[in-house]
């Protein structure tokens, strides 16, 4: 629809070129034409032959103006009527026949108003306004033009803004308010220049301009660019006013040779295209300039002035112009006193109904008073619901965190028996082999031999230096373990990250191994040891690294179920120091993370585990943890290739 309007509104706002159409643009219409039914397509293409015969070849035009009229009511087609009669009002202005211009256009605006067609209007409001120009009634002239130029503006039809600037000028030129028509010409211009196109048209006014000012040099340039316009662009009409100003002004400074011959081109041009006013002119030019040396010419011309002068200015069409103009403007005052009578009744009904929904409103505000009080009483039961649900639902989750943590514990304690395990049965078979050394030591000294009990007693010291070697290893495992065990003050201290990654990362893998003996996973490490000590928290980052780690380790352990040959369970951690950065990773070669959940993962009691195996609390203490330190936790993954969480802390 709106390329519709845009392509109709091009030939109904730019009426006014005058240009003749090429041969093969014409020879394309009638065979668009011939191919199109009797439906719209034909409108449109006999609209366009309508358009582009308006001015050289005025009979066609009304011919394929009025069959596209008739096929548009036939078919009920507004827009078509529209088109079809302001087309036709703009060849009737060209030739003159002011009644019939004036009767058309009304018609079309009359058209647009019944249907809501004023976009595709402008044409007629064009119409109108150079018809009230040749009538010298200016005010009508101009409301009509500055209607035609706010529709183009409202479009963004630069053309339209164009041809309404130079109308306007030419209005306000007539009626000798000469800086109005230069700045009308002027902006004219502007808007012709936006889509490259010259209008001689626009030269002859100010031309005028100039003539009227005293400025008979600047006028002449301006006919003079006016007419090489109009030949390059071959436009027939604009030619004829052309010819017909120089001839004039030839005539004002007594060059009568010059004048006659210019009067006999612009006679010659307009008579081609028979523009009535252009024909008048020139003729009484002729007329004037033959007169002191032929006045049998001059009669001649005289002649054809007058009848041309008749047939635009006479009585009849004078009376036909005016009883037009009196039944629009009866038009006009019926529509506005409907308007009024339907804007009172609007009144009257907007009181009733105002009435009756104050009375409504009424109904309603006591009806809901009733049903606010119930409302109140319901709402306080529900209150004291929810705040019981709210509280059961604070209960839950501290069990649900309390378990989360008492599962970390375990898998804690599980790696810490692991651990003290090792330096416990080395103090147990060194005091077993030191018991039966000191056995063999005392036969021998009983024997007298006192170099072998010597050598007996070597073994013994070095057993009970390993002894107490594994007795003092056994101690610190127990002592950094209760270390950890104990409450966290939430005090940072600085704190070796590589040697507190590696003891959680034991830790886990000896946890993950008490309870399941079948587990294996190659582990690998990667310290960066221009690290120094941190100031953190270590309690609270080692139960990070260690929820992180045994996630991997779950990880590796459902990936190597699914016998995947040449599969190894791997997992690594890692530091490095980037800037004023420390960065722990933790990566691990099973399944990945699934992209339709990442998202979610550091949501709390989110867990990607089996019901049982999991509260989905860890990864969400373990993201608070390092927020907490002003650092982030953050995850890249790789469908059934790897995970990898890394945490990164400030130094």
């Amino acid at each position: 629809m709106i390329k519709s309007i845009a392509f109709f509104l091009v030939f109904t706002l730019t009426w006014s070129i005058g240009t003749s159409q090429p041969r093969h643009t014409m020879d394309s219409l009638h065979q668009q034409l011939a191919m199109a039914k009797e439906d719209t397509s034909r409108v449109k293409a006999l609209i366009l032959l309508c358009y582009n015969y308006r001015l050289g070849f005025s009979d066609s035009s009304l011919y394929y103006g009025q069959q596209a009229l008739e096929l548009s009511q036939k078919i009920k087609y507004p827009a078509g009527e529209l088109r079809s009669l302001q087309y036709m009002s703009i060849t009737q202005e060209q030739m003159g026949n002011l009644p019939k211009a004036l009767e058309m256009a009304f018609k079309a605006l009359e058209i647009a108003k019944e249907h809501h067609l004023e976009n595709l209007a402008g044409g007629a409001l064009n119409a109108l306004g150079e018809t009230y120009i040749i009538l010298k009634d200016f005010p009508k002239a101009v409301k009509y033009l500055t209607q035609q130029r706010i529709l183009g503006e409202a479009l963004g039809f630069e053309e339209a803004i164009g041809y309404a600037m130079y109308d306007l000028g030419y209005a306000f030129e007539e009626m000798n308010q000469l800086d109005s028509a230069t700045y009308y010409e002027k902006e004219a211009i502007k808007h012709f220049d936006k889509i490259s196109r010259k209008e001689p048209i626009i030269y002859k006014v100010l031309g005028d301009v100039e003539m009227k000012s005293g400025n008979q040099a600047a006028a002449l340039q301006y006919y003079q660019e006016s007419l090489r316009i109009s030949i390059a662009n071959n436009e027939r009409r604009a030619t004829a006013y052309a010819y017909n100003k120089i001839a004039s002004f030839y005539n004002t400074v007594k060059q009568t040779d010059s004048a006659i011959y210019y009067a006999r081109k612009g006679l010659e041009s307009a008579t081609l295209i028979e523009q009535r006013k252009s024909i008048m002119e020139a003729a009484a030019l002729l007329s004037t300039l033959y007169e002191p040396t032929d006045t049998r010419e001059s009669l001649r011309y005289l002649k054809i002035a007058d009848a041309y002068k008749d047939s635009l200015f006479g009585t009849g069409n004078l009376q036909a112009v005016q009883a037009l103009v009196a039944n629009e403007e009866d038009r006009q005052k019926e529509m506005a006193a409907t308007k009024v009578a339907y804007q009172n009744r609007l009144q009257q009904y907007v009181l009733i109904a105002g009435l009756a929904m104050l009375l409504i409103v009424a109904f309603f505000l006591y009806r809901n008073s009733q049903k606010e009080k119930k409302a109140k009483n319901l709402l306080q039961h529900k209150n004291m619901v929810i705040e019981q649900t709210l509280n059961n639902l604070k209960a839950t989750q501290s069990q649900l965190i309390q378990s989360e943590k008492m599962a970390s514990l375990g898998e804690l304690t599980a790696g810490i028996a692991h651990e003290i395990q090792n330096p416990l049965n080395f103090v147990n078979n060194f005091s077993e082999v030191n018991k039966e050394l000191l056995a063999e030591m005392k036969d021998e000294i009983d024997k007298g031999n006192l170099a072998e009990a010597k050598s007996i007693a070597e073994d013994i010291i070095g057993n009970q230096e390993k002894i107490n070697h594994h007795g003092k290893r056994a101690d610190a495992i127990v002592k950094g373990m209760l270390q950890h065990s104990q409450s966290s003050s939430g005090v940072k201290e600085l704190t070796d990250i590589n040697a507190l990654a590696e003891e959680y990362l034991r830790l886990a893998y000896h946890g993950i191994k008490a309870k399941d003996k079948s587990f294996n996973a190659s582990l690998k490490t990667n310290y960066d040891d221009t690290i120094c000590n941190i100031n953190i928290i270590p309690p609270e980052i080692g139960r990070v690294i260690l929820n992180l780690v045994n996630n991997a380790f779950y990880a590796v352990a459902e990936k190597a179920r699914t016998n995947i040959q040449g599969y190894e369970p791997t997992v690594s951690l890692s530091t490095s120091k980037r800037g004023d950065k420390i960065f722990i990773s933790v990566e691990d070669n099973g399944n990945g993370v699934p992209k339709k959940v990442l998202d979610k993962i550091f949501q709390p009691f989110f867990t990607t585990k089996p019901t049982g195996q999991g509260t989905g609390l860890g990864l969400s203490l373990s993201y608070d943890i390092v927020k907490a330190h002003g650092g982030e936790l953050k995850v890249d993954t790789k469908d059934n290739e790897s995970s990898v969480f890394t945490v990164e802390l400030p130094l």
